[in-house]
């Protein structure tokens, strides 16, 4: 489905049960995946870049995939609840969650797109559709 030589980099969800580089033909050691909660690139860009300069990764893939946590959220709800629990203030902290899934993946593209400190290299977004196991290409609308 995807190239899958060691050059590619692929963003995925920490929290997903199912193993999305499975589902894309993947197997150990095909690429680096850098998971985090909601495979978003934001929260990995710093590994994305380390991945490129280091690593020599010339593609990127950010997955998404149904039933994700981070869709149940807001950032006013769990800066709240560390509020309560723990009385620290998390303002400060961009949690990323979301409430399109779709959007999410191309918000991400954009992301990558726009940061100085990526190459420009091939971005392709999918969503994983836990159901069912298929995995989705996100059309981008250039």
């Amino acid at each position: 489905m995807l190239n899958t030589l060691r050059l590619s980099t692929k963003v995925t969800c920490s929290f997903l049960l199912n193993d999305p580089a499975r589902a894309l033909g993947l197997e150990e050691g095909d690429a680096h995946v850098i998971r985090n909660a909601g495979g978003r690139a934001a929260d990995a860009l710093r590994s994305i870049i380390i991945s490129q300069q280091l690593l020599g990764t010339r593609e990127i893939v950010i997955v998404h995939h149904t039933d994700c946590g981070m869709l149940t959220f807001t950032d006013e709800v769990i800066r709240g609840k560390i509020r309560s629990d723990l009385g620290q203030d998390a303002d400060h902290i961009a949690f990323l969650p979301f409430g399109d899934l779709k959007q999410s993946v191309l918000d991400d593209i954009k992301v990558l797109r726009a940061s100085p400190l990526v190459l420009d290299v091939p971005i392709t977004g999918f969503l994983y559709e836990v159901e069912t196991g298929k995995v989705v290409r996100v059309e981008e609308n250039l």
